[in-house]
This record gives structure tokens, C-alpha cells and sequence, in this order.
């Protein structure tokens, strides 16, 4: 049985190694979404032939290669063509973590827990056009244990069942010459879309207001911030951002206000006249932090259950796009009775410009999934000040 394999990552590469070992199939090609992917990896450490893809949503005809009995696909975000469809044989296959026709789409997993089902399953289905509609091949079930997540169920039970599954599909292909198929009830039908925030992107807009940086040292007494504040009303300063603590007896602090230009000049006066309060005072300004026209400057935000390696993924991902990290928080909060904890986190990057926005949130919904979050983007206007 000779089988082109379309995936990614961990389960992928298993597939293909516990495949590659059997007797009677033989891998014509391999396609992966990146030269650094783990699929991609194992391919090359076989000397099987590799396609990247150059668009991470299809696979074009000429990732198949002639004479393909059977195409696998396995935890890929890439569609295959029909073109490519029709360079097999016997067409493609592919395993859905969930009793199909329940919970077609991207985030079959979690939409099992969200809906709080009982029972879990995953399906080997026929490659077809629809969401995930093709008809079944084979497909098992499983108990979903109480307070579960869904990277714990996929790890437990799913992932196993999808490498046992496609397994058996296939060796029945190979002795059988055909498909088992068996059609999907759409009376039956849940969708399962990726559970993420809306992305708002709001349009970059010509900074109008001086930034002033303030830093304020002195012996620590009552009414120093409402001196700063008032100044700020009077002069239509935005308090944009602020750092204050008392360290032996004395006050210092460092406040960003963004102020209207016309008002610049008498405000940065009128704080200086706070020396003779016996404060020391010294003003930073600048007329907006605009960036190089090379760069736009992004804002992150991503939520999801804790587990390791959450920075790292995400990190490693930013750095292979020439993406910067201009500010990051994190920040891990534990919720509920059973004790769960929730990883967050807040970013403002520094963007190529030569990377579309689409382009980017298509990366990040690609790796929320993989990473089972929740990540939001939106672009940050010049001058705005991290919250």
C-alpha cells in the first residue's frame, strides 16, 4: 500500500512512525506545513520525500505523488484539494477526535467537554468536500472521566484511539483494495468551531498628543498624587500608565501622561512648579512614539488551562517571524473548587509590516488550537500605552 501522509506535529510523526514500521506500506511522500515541524523532521531521519507547503491552507496536487494508493491525514489545518484527491487511488482518510457527525470542525475536543458529554469517540472519515462530512470508515469510543480536560482526554484516550483506528483503516485497505464507508446521519450534526476571541482591529490613527514622562522623587507625605492629578485635568493630560512606592521614607514615582500638544509646554511648567514643594521633578518628552514604517505594533492577549511550555510555543513561534516582544505580562489564576488554574497573557509586539495581520491571526488560530487557548490579537494605535 503505498500512502502520502498530511500532517503536523506530535501525532502526525507517530503516525508515521508506527506506519512506517509495518510490513506491506510504503510512504511516497510527506507533506508538512513547515521544514521545522516534527512530521517534517521524522520524514527527512527516514530519507522519505518531503513536501512544505508553501500555502499553510491546501494542499496542491503536486504534494501527492504519482501512483499514492491512499492519502493520511493526520492533525493537519490544510485542506486537501481535490486535484490532490485525485492523484490517489483510493482517496484520503482522515481521524476526527469525536463520534461524527457530533462535533464537526476544528475543536472537537474541547466542544465534548464544553457540552459536557459522557461519552467521547474519534472517526476515521473519507477526505471529502463539507465540514468534515466525508462518510465513516471506522470509529470507537471512550468515557470522559470526571473533571477532565481536553488536553487530558485527547492525550488519555483520543490521540491512542486515532493511531490505533487509522491504522486498522489502512491495513484493511491494503489486503481489502477499498474503503470501508459508512454514511454520516446529518439528523445528527453538531459544529465544533475554534473557541477563541473575536479579533478587533482597529485602524492606526496620526498621534496628536505629547507623551510626558515624569519622574518625581521626595520626602513622602499626603496629597502628592492629587497634585500630579489635578495638573493633569487642567491641561486634558491622559494618566496613561504609573509606577509609585514609598522606599525609606521618601516618595518616588514615574507617570506617563499623554497631553495635547497646544498644552505640552504649560503642563511640563506647571509640574516643574512642583520643586518648590520641595519635590525633585524631572520631565522626558516626546512628540509620540511612532515606529519605523517597517513595523506595526500589535497587542496579544492569550488565555488558556496552565500547563508548560504555553511561553515557549508561543515565544518560539513570534521569534521564527522576525516578531519582537515589546512588553509581555504573565500571570497564572487559580479558579474554582477543583482548583484549576488559568495561564494568562498580555503582549504588545513589534510586527514586519511585510506580515499581513491576516496573515498573523492565521498563524496564532492554528497554534491556539494546537495549544488548546484562547488568543486574541488586535493593533495598538501609536502612542498608547500598555494597560
Amino acid at each position: 500500500m503505498k500512502c502520502a501522509l498530511v500532517g503536523s506535529r506530535f501525532f502526525a510523526a507517530s503516525v508515521f512512525e508506527a506506519l512506517h514500521k509495518e510490513e506491506g506500506i510504503e510512504f511516497t511522500s510527506i507533506v508538512a506545513p513547515a521544514e521545522d515541524d516534527r512530521l517534517a523532521i521524522a520524514a527527512r531521519a527516514a530519507g522519505v520525500p518531503l513536501h512544505v507547503l508553501a500555502n499553510p491552507k491546501i494542499v496542491p496536487q503536486e504534494a501527492i505523488a504519482e501512483g499514492t494508493e491512499l492519502i493520511i491525514a493526520a492533525h493537519t489545518h490544510a485542506r486537501v484539494s481535490n486535484e490532490a484527491l485525485a492523484r490517489s487511488r483510493l482517496g484520503g482518510i482522515g481521524y476526527h477526535p469525536s463520534l461524527l457527525p457530533r462535533h464537526r470542525g476544528i475543536a472537537a475536543v474541547e466542544w465534548t467537554i464544553l457540552a459536557g458529554d459522557p461519552i467521547a469517540g474519534g472517526s476515521v472519515y473519507h477526505l471529502a468536500d463539507g465540514w468534515d462530512a466525508g462518510a465513516v470508515a471506522a470509529q470507537d469510543w471512550c468515557f470522559v472521566a470526571k473533571g477532565e480536560t481536553a488536553r487530558e482526554l485527547w492525550e488519555r484516550a483520543l490521540a491512542p484511539m486515532g493511531l490505533a483506528l487509522l491504522s486498522k483503516v489502512v491495513h484493511a485497505a491494503r489486503l481489502q483494495g477499498k474503503l470501508p464507508a459508512f454514511a454520516q446521519d446529518p439528523r445528527f450534526a453538531t459544529k465544533a468551531p475554534m473557541i477563541r476571541r473575536s479579533v478587533v482591529l482597529t485602524e492606526e490613527r496620526a498621534c496628536t498628543s505629547t507623551s510626558l514622562v515624569v519622574t518625581i522623587v521626595g520626602a513622602d507625605r499626603h496629597g502628592i498624587v492629587s497634585l500630579l492629578a489635578e495638573r493633569a485635568q487642567q491641561f486634558g493630560a491622559n494618566w496613561a500608565a504609573s509606577r509609585m512606592t514609598r522606599l525609606a521614607g521618601e516618595f518616588a514615582g514615574m507617570v506617563h501622561f499623554e497631553v495635547p500638544r497646544e498644552n505640552a509646554d504649560a503642563m511640563a511648567a506647571a509640574l516643574r512648579a512642583l520643586e518648590s514643594n520641595g519635590l525633585q521633578v524631572v520631565i522626558a518628552r516626546s512628540d509620540g512614539n511612532a515606529l519605523p514604517s517597517d513595523l506595526r505594533s500589535v497587542e496579544l492577549e492569550l488565555v488558556g488551562e496552565d500547563r508548560v511550555g504555553i511561553v515557549s510555543s508561543l515565544t518560539r513561534m513570534l521569534a521564527q517571524r522576525s516578531i519582537s516582544i515589546e512588553n509581555i505580562h504573565t500571570e497564572i489564576v487559580r479558579s474554582g473548587g477543583a482548583g484549576k488554574q488559568t495561564f494568562k497573557v498580555q503582549a504588545q509586539l513589534l510586527v514586519p509590516a511585510a506580515l499581513s495581520v491576516d496573515e498573523l491571526r492565521a498563524e496564532l488560530g492554528a497554534l491556539a488550537s494546537e495549544m488548546m487557548v484562547d488568543i486574541a490579537l488586535g493593533e495598538r494605535q501609536p502612542g498608547a500605552a500598555p494597560a
